[in-house]
């Protein structure tokens, strides 16, 4: 299933290598949000509540 979605990069993506990538359009459809490694496109993932992906965004903004 995660082989047909389209992955977006964080808009961090240049800063070294150390990238996520999501799913919009399947958060939009399903509710849940995807997110995995964009060095292991083809490795796990995690799904998250919206509430989780905010989380994980908000503490990833308070890193940089």
């Amino acid at each position: 299933m995660t082989e047909s979605l389209r992955w977006f990069k964080s808009s961090y993506s240049d800063n070294g290598g150390q990238c996520i990538e999501w799913a919009p359009e399947h958060a939009v459809a399903t509710g849940e949000f995807l997110v995995r490694d964009s060095k292991d496109p083809n490795g796990p993932h995690l799904a998250l509540t919206r509430q989780g992906f905010t989380g994980l965004v908000e503490f990833a903004k308070s890193r940089v």
